[in-house]
């Protein structure tokens, strides 16, 4: 019963800020073009679901069908088909309001064939927005998968299309979403308002897909300056006179300041709310300390790391947890714990404080009280929640011819690789490329195929490494075939480079072409000697009777080659004779000249000349 009380008083908070808010009705045009009775342009309201062509227009014919006017039920049961023949205009679906949630209409008329559904509405009243049901009360499993446009129109108006179709009159329309959402320059604004909690149904499980599909084009986008983007999270306050009980302490923080739903919605087991407030407010934290270091586009990492590292399911949902993911990215867990502050305090706390003054309607804008809302340009997003939705809208958000080239591709691709390969290298032919996708854009890394690296710049060159290069595209060198014969400019032994074989020239990547040795003179030069050139080698012939040696590139007779073999090795050897003749008589004469030399200077320290002797005389007569 205590449980079921505590439920209740969330329940009330939440109430308490949805009765009060202000919501407002999006809008796009309609315009009637034929029977000229009823041409005119019309308000209609968007849907909260499908894919409205934000930025576009769409022409169709209208139907109303003969049976299951409310298409609350199959329309193959009724052997209905609303599938227009190739080149003519989609079928828009008039269907009935009443017995069946919008959601269910719109997937029977999808299923059915039709391009569109418009929705009459059935008593004279201001347009509503057509929302999604609860899921687990609907047991909805579609509503992701519903992908036409739809549009609730007056009961005045769908009055008139039927009168016209009953007169076998044809109705065309021109939905049009080109105004739909603010254009007034080059910048589109946009806020997010979601939740860290991830136990709340497919509700949360689509809200998650969403942030780990649209991060990649989300962080291009604001990288190159093109958006600002912001997130935000939805809190209420527990009303003065449960502030002190048990269910509100363990909903929310700062003495009932801020409060979330209990995940579960169980009080006795799991999570509190109060977790996830916290986690909510450590997230909002950490985008405004990437904002202030200039990187705010971090934040869809750090939400994106969080949900698949910290999940409820796991009992990861913890400050530890979020702690890591902090680090990971590069910044400092004490800054994080500075923005969050003392969630015991009894003040308030300036980040949620002006989450709460954000949720307040501005403008044309109304008040945020669902999760998740998507705002652009000061206007709420309405349709499914998907990347290639969202970003459509994004991009109707430019002034005309301002937008990036993000909006400018077909479908409005964020595969960069797809195009042009993504500017990166690429071997078409072995099918490997140095692009790859990530939910940050496109890397230019080359690649490793089957164990063997790829080395280079990744944009213009890319080339394999290792022992094993050769056995991929071999290597990326050059190879040929002609005439029974293969060669490869790549070598198993190199760990890079390619180099044509002998008998090639080229760069060994892109060409390897035959050198003609016989016409170049590289061989076969002897008199007798013919020629022949093949491809990446020679053939060398002589005349008759001869036989041509490739050692000594010269041809000889088949019968004196013994001879011929025999005479050089006598003339070999008689050279060698002479020399060492010749070389015994030098060293003989120097020998001799030597001991000549040797015997003239004994004997004249024994035995004076007589030069000698008479120089000595006159010297003793001067003493």
């Amino acid at each position: 019963m205590k449980g079921k009380l505590g439920f209740l008083v969330c329940i009330l908070c939440v109430l308490c800020g949805s009765c009060l808010g202000r919501f407002v009705v999006e809008k796009n045009s309609l315009r009637v073009t034929s029977p000229s009775s009823i041409k005119d342009v019309y308000e209609c309201a968007i849907g909260n679901f499908g894919v409205p062509q934000y930025g576009g227009t769409m022409v169709g014919i209208v139907m109303y069908p003969k049976a299951n006017q409310k298409s609350c039920k199959n329309f193959a049961d009724f052997d209905i088909s609303f599938k227009s023949k190739p080149g003519a205009m989609p079928v828009f679906l008039l269907v009935d309001r009443g017995d069946c949630y919008f959601t269910l209409k719109a997937w029977n008329a999808q299923r059915a064939g039709a391009g569109a559904i418009l929705v009459a509405d059935d008593r004279v009243e201001p347009l509503i927005t057509m929302d999604t049901p609860e899921e687990e009360d609907a047991q909805a499993d579609y509503l992701q998968n519903i992908t036409i446009p739809s549009a609730l129109i007056s009961k005045s108006l769908g009055d008139s299309i039927k009168k016209e179709l009953s007169r076998g009159e044809m109705v065309n329309i021109n939905l049009d979403w080109r105004e739909a959402l603010p254009h007034p320059d080059e910048r589109v604004e946009y806020e997010f308002w979601t939740n860290s909690n991830d136990e709340c149904g497919p509700k949360c499980e689509s809200q998650i897909e969403f942030v780990k599909n649209f991060k990649g084009a989300a962080q291009i986008l604001e990288q190159k300056g093109y958006t600002q983007f912001t997130p935000h999270y939805i809190t209420w306050y527990c009303p003065e006179a449960f502030i002190l009980s048990k269910q509100c302490k363990s909903q929310c923080i700062n003495h009932g300041r801020y409060c979330a739903p209990d995940p579960e919605q169980d009080f006795s087991k799991g999570y509190d709310g109060k977790d996830v407030v916290l986690q909510n407010l450590r997230q909002a934290c950490f985008f405004k300390v990437a904002n202030e270091s200039g990187k705010p586009w971090l934040w869809w990492d750090y939400v994106t790391d969080f949900a698949i590292r910290c999940p409820m399911k796991e009992k990861k949902y913890t400050k530890e947890c979020a702690d890591q993911v902090i680090k990971s990215l590069g910044f400092d867990v004490k800054q994080i714990e500075k923005c969050v502050g003392n969630p015991e305090a009894d003040t308030d706390n300036p980040v949620l404080k002006a989450e709460q003054d954000s949720q307040i309607g501005k403008g044309a804008r109304g008040d945020v009280t669902i999760l998740p809302t998507l705002v652009i340009n000061n206007r709420q997003y309405r349709g499914k929640l998907d990347k290639g939705a969202v970003l459509k809208a994004i991009c109707s958000g430019f002034e005309e011819t301002t937008e990036p080239a993000i909006c400018l591709t077909e479908e409005i691709e964020t595969n960069e690789c797809l195009e042009s390969n993504g500017g990166c290298w690429q071997d078409k032919a072995a099918n490997i490329t140095a692009c790859r996708d990530t939910f940050r854009g496109r890397v230019c890394e080359c690649p490793i195929v089957q164990g063997v690296k790829f080395v280079g710049d990744g944009y213009t060159r890319c080339e394999a490494s290792g022992a094993l290069r050769c056995e991929i595209n071999n290597g990326g060198c050059w190879k040929g075939t002609q005439d029974g014969r293969a060669y490869s400019a790549c070598i198993d032994d190199h760990t890079k480079g390619c180099k044509c074989p002998p008998g090639f020239k080229g760069d060994g990547v892109n060409s390897c072409e035959d050198i003609d040795e016989c016409k170049e003179k590289l061989a076969c030069q002897c008199p007798e000697c013919k020629c022949k050139n093949t491809w990446g080698s020679f053939d060398c012939s002589c005349g008759s009777n001869l036989l041509y040696m490739h050692e000594h590139d010269t041809c000889i007779s088949k019968d004196s080659k013994s001879e011929f073999s025999w005479g050089l090795v006598w003339t070999i050897i008689l050279g060698l004779a002479v020399a060492a003749v010749v070389a015994f008589a030098v060293y003989k004469y120097r020998i001799r000249r030597y001991m000549d030399s040797e015997i003239r200077a004994i004997m004249a320290q024994y035995m004076p000349l007589d030069q000698g002797e008479g120089a000595n005389h006159v010297s003793h007569g001067n003493i």
